[in-house]
């Protein structure tokens, strides 16, 4: 059985930093490419950042030099650096492991995770 489980989210201050991780079970993690995507209410998720089984990354361009994307094959888990956190970043963020080439707008392919809530507010 596959299962994402995100962690991490809270709320913060503008300006601010949070470190999500995914921790993934079920599959053969390093084939995987492993990606963040972000869902405000009544919008599709839309990526956010991936790093794929080869190493490649790749970042929305609202979040370029503000995210950082990494991930540990022998633990499973991946991660999300978030820093200089805006208003705008507020959403849930989900997990996603998929063979291939991920898409821009998240679909049904691949695997999800249950997703955690960023909030940056004053």
């Amino acid at each position: 059985q596959v299962q994402l489980v995100e962690s991490g989210g809270d709320l913060v201050q503008p300006g601010g930093s949070l470190r999500l991780s995914c921790t993934a079970s079920g599959i053969i993690f390093s084939l995987y490419s492993m990606t963040w995507y972000r869902q405000t209410p009544g919008n599709q998720r839309h990526l956010v950042a991936t790093r794929t089984a080869e190493g490649r990354t790749h970042y929305a361009d609202s979040v370029k030099g503000r995210f950082n994307i990494s991930r540990d094959n022998a633990k499973n888990m991946v991660y999300l650096q978030m820093n200089s956190l805006k208003p705008e970043d507020t959403a849930v963020y989900y997990c996603n492991a998929r063979l291939g080439v991920p898409s821009s707008i998240g679909d049904e392919r691949g695997y999800w995770g249950q997703g955690t809530q960023v909030t940056v507010s004053s």
